[in-house]
């Protein structure tokens, strides 16, 4: 096909989408994609797209990695998710065109890697993802958008400090199957909640929970997201569950109150959070609408008294300026509905005080979430094996890690709310939550989105 003309060539759906919108594009000074240059696109199978991650224009601004999402306080840690970044995990092939895809697993070598500069086998690549059709996109809306999406990867690429023209399989996975996708799947929800506001009206920034297990990558995914809002001049804010922990003194109350039970000996499980705080919070947060509004976001020191943890210092908070258009709200147990005493004490009698306490997080947290992101396990032991490989990397680098038998009993007072909640929140999803407005994403024990079996 090398050198054939469009007269000559069958055009693929991508390929007449180009044809048809390529009067609309336009070259925008200093712009890292050039519109204009996908002409060429039409013409040849075989036109490679060469592009540097150093220009961007007064739109697409984009920062040193420390200094965007980084001022908020939280990173992704390693073992938590980033294994994908230098490992050669495993991940799930698709078909080379779009519409078809394999379960087969293929291993992805570090050496091997992919030219991204290639825009023809990127879209393909694109639109094999499993997500694709999740987020209701077709060949054509990715098409016509595909400078947005080669942005997107772009940014990324300089936040993980990767060669966007020397992706390994598992990387270029984890951007345009996943990281991507979900940001496309966020900015269409934002648009939604937009749209039901008028022309003047203070718009709160729409809330999105993302409910997944430890270790799965959630908060690798939440600060690449983060990332892209703000590079794209979206105004974002991040907060966790973990934020809302009760203080040291709390965990010793809750601790003497509740005396042998160790899914509430130490922080955790429904009842080891400050309520009222995370109410007090997400409401000011949604109330960020109006240029020069700030407020500083509570953080948790996980390092305070000897890991025990404690709410960190008020000084060291992060601070978040209006007006804001999102909040990207994260935790482990988001969205997880008290069941019957009889099914929870079925999977541990431990678990029946936690199940109480669950009772108010609905009022406290739910009732606040807007649209979701639900990200499902097949087995929960997963959280054993990727909290291993977290400490692990950690010991290996010389930083204090817990032992096997520490990771064991830690993530022994978790599984008991696993087993018996994320069955129902799997099959009925949130309470409140419009089906809608759901994003159910599956993944696979090397954490890569997967089609549903």
């Amino acid at each position: 096909m090398a050198g054939a003309t469009s007269s000559s060539l069958i055009w693929s759906p991508w390929q007449a989408t180009f044809h048809h919108y390529n009067n609309r594009f336009h070259h925008v000074k200093g712009y890292p994609f050039p519109c204009h240059a996908y002409y060429p696109i039409c013409n040849s199978f075989n036109f490679k797209r060469r592009f540097s991650s150093s220009i961007f224009n007064d739109d697409h601004v984009i920062t040193d990695s420390s200094s965007s999402s980084n001022k908020q306080g939280r990173l992704p840690m390693s073992g938590c998710g980033c294994s994908w970044i230098q490992d050669n995990s495993m991940v799930h092939a698709s078909g080379t065109s779009y519409g078809t895809t394999s379960s087969k697993k293929c291993s992805a070598l570090p050496t091997k890697t992919v030219d991204v500069s290639s825009v023809s086998d990127l879209f393909e690549f694109i639109c094999s993802g499993p997500l694709v059709d999740k987020i209701g996109i077709t060949p054509e809306n990715v098409g016509q958008s595909i400078d947005k999406w080669l942005l997107y990867g772009s940014q990324l690429c300089r936040l993980f400090q990767l060669n966007e023209l020397k992706l390994t399989i598992p990387q270029k996975a984890r951007l345009y199957h996943y990281y991507i996708p979900v940001f496309v799947w966020c900015e269409d929800q934002i648009a939604l909640h937009n749209s039901k506001f008028k022309d003047g009206d203070d718009v709160p920034p729409l809330v999105i929970g993302f409910s997944a297990p430890q270790g799965c990558g959630k908060t690798t995914l939440v600060f690449a997201l983060d990332y892209l809002f703000k590079t794209t001049k979206r105004k974002s804010a991040t907060i966790s569950i973990d934020d809302f922990y009760l203080t040291a003194q709390g965990q010793a109350k809750l601790r003497e109150e509740n005396p042998g039970n160790a899914l509430l000996e130490y922080r955790g499980n429904a009842g080891s959070h400050d309520l009222p705080f995370s109410v007090n919070t997400i409401e000011a947060l949604t109330q960020l609408t109006k240029d020069g509004m700030t407020m500083k976001v509570p953080r948790y020191d996980k390092s305070a008294y000897s890991g025990r943890g404690d709410r960190a210092d008020a000084t060291t908070w992060p601070e978040v300026e209006g007006p804001l258009k999102v909040i990207l709200f994260e935790g482990w147990m988001l969205g997880f509905k008290p069941l019957t005493t009889e099914v929870v004490k079925s999977v541990d009698p431990q678990l029946e005080t936690v199940n109480k306490n669950l009772v108010a997080y609905y009022d406290a947290w739910d009732k606040y979430i807007n649209a979701w992101v639900i990200i499902k396990i097949k087995d929960p032991s997963y959280v054993y094996r990727w909290r291993l490989q977290a400490e692990i990397a950690m010991r290996n680098a010389g930083k204090a890690g817990m032992s096997d038998d520490e990771v064991n009993d830690f993530v022994s007072r978790y599984l008991p709310a696993y087993k018996a909640y994320l069955p129902t929140l799997y099959a009925e999803g949130p309470s409140g939550s419009d089906p809608d407005r759901v994003l159910a994403i599956d993944i696979d024990e090397e954490r890569n989105p997967i089609l549903a079996t």
